[in-house]
């Protein structure tokens, strides 16, 4: 039996420096996926996703599932199911947009998995064997145990296409699901649940062991839930002379100085306002040899040109390494759609331009096109004395620094991965 795994393409932010990033969802599937299923992976950000064509007669897997992260992805995803599925072949779509989207995604699929995927694809393949799969497998407060999550198969992704310039990019990694805090634009707690689940150790080091690669992202949402758990990760990690990225570490001193002990490059910090709160903790992580780059959301209740444009001073004045702007936006199930669903302020469902750098919503303080042109100005004015190629270079040159000190820099960084038997990316094909 095959499966084609595919990950659909979206627009990217406008503004940012265009780059593509190893996919994480995929890899943790193609995880679970039964030895006796011959996977094929396409990333339809990277690889040629040829719906029709001269792959017409070939293209005929036993079942397509698509790995949906996000909101906007959803346009394509129901394309290439429409696609597949007119071919007879059954679609099954999982993925965090897919559990926000699931009632109108299962309009354009045959199935939708809900839910966390660990132990769970063996059912999907034995309804497959058995003549069809479910409508709905909802798992999404089922959550398994912590301790079965294991090291992701990166083998099915072509690694040549990860890469920006010759640098090869950072790949994905969570040492924790699930978060504590319940912040206004999030759908984690829906998605993951309020409780703060860590990984066993042994088992995040043992994943970033086989990773063939020396930069890291590890995508938990943020590293601040339990500072014990902090100090025993970054110790573990210390061996390891990895660099890597994360969201917010615990401004602690003690633990900032473990973090950069252990590899820590930069961190991602949300910047809601221009307090000497925010001021004296992005001094903390530079104090601690930690980058920052500055998160900023546009478009708050509180957000009227003015204070936009002081928001962006305050960043250029905090000397920030990099900031990342986005617009405001309502992604269901997150507490800001809750609150404009309520107040009539959605102006926008067309997922394509929900990719955070277009106004989907009434603003409070000023119009919506007067928001836009201020993502604009923000990007723009952040950036104009250095682009972001320069700035992320100086970055790249200080862990290339440190790499060199602890003799892990690899001159040619450009690695194939380890590939596995029964799998290989849809372009090898």
């Amino acid at each position: 039996m095959r499966w084609k795994l595919i990950y659909p393409s979206w627009r990217k932010l406008e503004g940012q420096t265009p780059f593509h990033l190893p996919p994480h969802a995929p890899v943790v599937v193609a995880a679970e996926v039964p030895d006796d299923i011959e996977l094929e992976f396409a990333d339809d950000n990277v690889d040629t996703l040829s719906l029709g064509g001269h792959s017409e007669t070939t293209d005929q897997p036993d079942l397509v599932a698509l790995s949906i992260m996000l909101t906007a992805q959803l346009p394509r995803a129901f394309e290439i199911a429409e696609y597949y599925r007119g071919k007879g072949v059954p679609v099954l779509a999982g993925g965090i947009a897919t559990m926000l989207h699931w009632e109108e995604l299962s309009r354009h699929v045959d199935s939708v998995f809900l839910g966390e995927v660990e132990g769970r694809l063996a059912q999907v393949s034995r309804d497959l064997k058995h003549g069809a799969i479910a409508p709905v497998y909802d798992y999404l407060t089922d959550f398994p145990a912590i301790d079965s999550v294991g090291s992701a198969r990166r083998d099915i992704l072509n690694r040549k296409r990860y890469v920006y310039r010759g640098v090869p990019m950072v790949d994905l990694v969570h040492a924790s699901r699930g978060c504590r805090f319940n912040c206004f634009p999030c759908c984690t707690p829906f998605l993951g649940g309020r409780q703060f689940r860590p990984r066993p150790i042994k088992k995040v080091v043992e994943e970033v062991q086989s990773i063939d690669n020396n930069r890291l992202f590890f995508v938990d949402n943020s590293f601040a839930q339990d500072a014990a758990w902090q100090e025993e990760l970054f110790k573990a990690l210390v061996p390891l002379k990895r660099k890597w990225v994360c969201h917010p570490i615990e401004n602690n001193d003690h633990l900032l100085e473990l973090a950069y002990e252990a590899g820590c490059w930069y961190v991602y910090q949300a910047i809601f306002d221009t307090s000497d709160v925010i001021r004296e903790r992005v001094r903390n992580y530079q104090k601690h040899g930690i980058a920052v780059e500055g998160t900023i959301i546009l478009g708050t209740d509180n957000h009227d040109e003015d204070y936009i444009r002081r928001l962006v001073d305050f960043l250029l004045e905090i000397g920030v390494d990099l900031a990342e702007f986005t617009i405001l936006t309502p992604f269901p199930h997150s507490p800001i759609r809750e609150q404009f669903e309520r107040e009539g302020r959605i102006l926008s469902n067309d997922w394509a331009e929900y990719t955070c750098d277009r106004v989907v919503f009434q603003p409070k303080l000023i119009s919506p096109r007067k928001l836009q042109d201020l993502y604009y100005y923000a990007w723009e004015t952040f950036y104009a004395s250095a682009d972001q190629n320069l700035k992320m270079a100086e970055l790249l040159r200080k862990t290339i620094d440190r790499e060199i000190h602890d003799g892990t820099y690899q001159p040619s960084a450009l690695t194939s991965g380890r590939r596995h038997p029964r799998s290989a990316p849809a372009s090898d094909q």
